[in-house]
């Protein structure tokens, strides 16, 4: 967890800090708040404070004479700072290097690491203006998150960029800035979600899961440094930021889009539940309901996870174990049978972990023979954990 000073600059979007300062803080992060005297136009000093669970630095706490060089102490105590919303205006003053409010003097008096979530109209980003000081800010080690396309604050504008992201998003990729990129160079494969087996055009064989394993490996991953490719079965999540999506629906089709990335792959993680079977037939139209009996004949999908192993070389792949029962001897077997490096075993029919659920429980199981039980933790967590592993054999 990282010491985050949140810096709001003068945007409609402030109105959006004291969410964003409550995340932070609820995801386990030291913050503290700064605001200039436009940000305090549309959000009051008080909400903020209470957000942030301390005081405001403002412009007015700046010049009182308490011998406090407050620039000075907020820019060495922020492991980041994070300013949401950025404006054109403070952006400006930052890749010029002025120093003439609270925000541009603690940017200039040696803020470790800065992100910018911009906030303005779009003709204002777009500007060359605008666009040589992002470029001179990147050079200098900033990042920027955003900004999205969307509609616009002012009346008759419609949609365009310029549109802070939303807290949530400005989370995870405030996260995603701050993790050790210990996986870069490595390009990896995750597949994700159930498959569909059509009957017909509107039945189908499938399964419960939500796909939220997979995508808590690609987006681990993704943080790490690595180059993700997300094969993803039917799911409701949206596709990730930052990682190269494939949708497919059938086992077929997600044999295919992985084999076709399996070349150019140093290392997959195949999390997906993909059908064990699927219909002989599938009928062109919808079949009529009767009340006769009706008799399905199934045919066995290919074994995706065998066949990579089959042609593994020296990539790294990890496969996942979903039982009910003797989870151990199966996975051991699974383990060995399909030439993996480390199988995850997970019991679907265990309250709170199964499918669709945030959490997982999983026991690890390496090629080594070693064996490590992971305690119930969120799936991302668990991400962590598998993909600690993936660089171990990596880089061996």
């Amino acid at each position: 967890m990282a010491r985050v000073l949140v810096a709001a600059s003068g945007g409609v979007a402030a109105i959006k800090v004291p969410h964003l300062l409550r995340l932070l803080r609820q995801a386990g992060h030291e913050v503290r708040v700064l605001a200039t005297p436009r940000a305090l136009a549309f959000v009051t000093p008080l909400s903020l404070a209470v957000a942030a669970g301390g005081e405001v630095a403002t412009e007015e706490a700046w010049f009182q004479p308490h011998g406090r060089a407050l620039h000075i102490e907020l820019a060495r105590w922020a492991e980041v700072v994070l300013v949401a919303p950025a404006t054109a205006d403070a952006l400006a003053k930052a890749a010029l290097g002025l120093a003439d409010d609270l925000l541009s003097a603690t940017l200039l008096a040696g803020a470790k690491r800065v992100a910018w979530a911009p906030a303005m109209n779009e003709a204002m980003w777009l500007a060359p203006q605008t666009q040589g000081h992002v470029e001179r800010l990147k050079a200098l080690g900033h990042a920027f998150f955003g900004p999205a396309h969307g509609p616009l604050a002012a009346v008759g504008e419609g949609e365009g960029w310029g549109r802070m992201l939303e807290p949530e998003e400005l989370l995870e990729r405030l996260e995603a800035f701050l993790t050790p990129k210990d996986l870069e160079g490595l390009k990896l494969i995750v597949s994700a979600g159930p498959t569909r087996e059509y009957l017909d055009p509107v039945r189908f064989l499938s399964n419960p899961s939500s796909g939220r394993m997979g995508y808590a490996v690609a987006e681990a991953a993704r943080d790490r440094g690595a180059e993700v490719v997300l094969v993803a079965g039917p799911t409701s999540l949206p596709d990730p930021w930052g990682v190269q999506v494939v949708r497919v629906e059938s086992a077929l089709e997600m044999r295919e889009a992985i084999l076709a990335q399996y070349p150019w792959a140093e290392a997959v993680v195949m999390a997906a539940a993909v059908a064990d079977y699927r219909p002989e037939t599938t009928l062109a139209d919808k079949e009529p309901k009767v009340e006769a009996e009706r008799i399905l004949r199934l045919v066995p999908n290919p074994d995706i996870l065998k066949e990579l192993g089959e042609k593994k070389g020296d990539r790294v792949l990890v496969g996942f174990a979903m039982e009910t029962r003797e989870g151990l001897e199966r996975a051991r077997g699974k383990l060995v049978r399909k030439n993996l490096d480390l199988i995850v075993l997970n019991w679907v029919n265990r309250e709170g972990v199964g499918f669709g659920s945030l959490e997982n429980e999983v026991v690890l199981l390496l090629r080594d023979g070693r064996v490590l039980e992971l305690p119930r933790m969120p799936k991302r967590q668990v991400a962590h954990r598998i993909l600690d592993f993936v660089k171990e054999f990596w880089k061996a």
